[in-house]
C-alpha cells in the first residue's frame, strides 16, 4: 500500500510540474510571437514606409499599418505578394514571406514611396 502512495505522490508533483513549466513556458511563446510580430511591422507615415528595409525570416509574417491620413497600397515589383487594396487610416495589410530573396515593393498610388523586405532562410 505504501509503493501505491508513493508512485501517487510522484505522478501528482509531477503533474504539477508540468503545469507550471506548460504556465511559464507557453505564455512565454506566445509572448515571442507578438514580439516577433511587431518588430515584422512596417509603418506607412508621411508618405514613406518606415522602415524602407525589412529583414524577416521565411514563413514570418510582415504587416503594413496606414498611419497617414491618405490611403495607401502595398505592390511587390516582381507580383512576388498579392497586392493590397487602397489602405485607409489605422487599416493593416499581411503577408507571409515566401522564398528567401529581396521583395521590392511600393505603392500604385504614390509610386515614389518604395521599400524592400528581405527574406532570409
Amino acid at each position: 500500500m505504501r509503493t501505491y502512495s508513493n508512485k501517487l505522490t510522484v505522478l501528482l508533483a509531477t503533474l504539477i510540474i508540468l503545469n507550471l513549466w506548460v504556465a511559464v513556458f507557453g505564455d512565454g511563446m506566445k509572448n515571442m510571437d507578438e514580439i516577433t510580430a511587431r518588430q515584422n511591422r512596417i509603418e506607412i507615415k508621411d508618405f514613406a514606409f518606415n522602415p524602407q528595409t525589412l529583414t524577416v525570416k521565411s514563413g514570418e509574417k510582415v504587416t503594413w499599418i496606414n498611419r497617414d491620413e491618405e490611403p495607401h497600397t502595398v505592390v511587390s515589383v516582381d507580383k512576388q505578394f498579392n497586392k493590397s487594396t487602397a489602405l485607409d487610416t489605422d487599416q493593416t495589410f499581411t503577408i507571409t514571406a515566401g522564398a528567401p530573396g529581396t521583395y521590392s515593393y511600393f505603392c500604385s498610388v504614390h509610386p515614389k514611396m518604395t521599400g524592400t523586405i528581405v527574406v532570409e532562410k
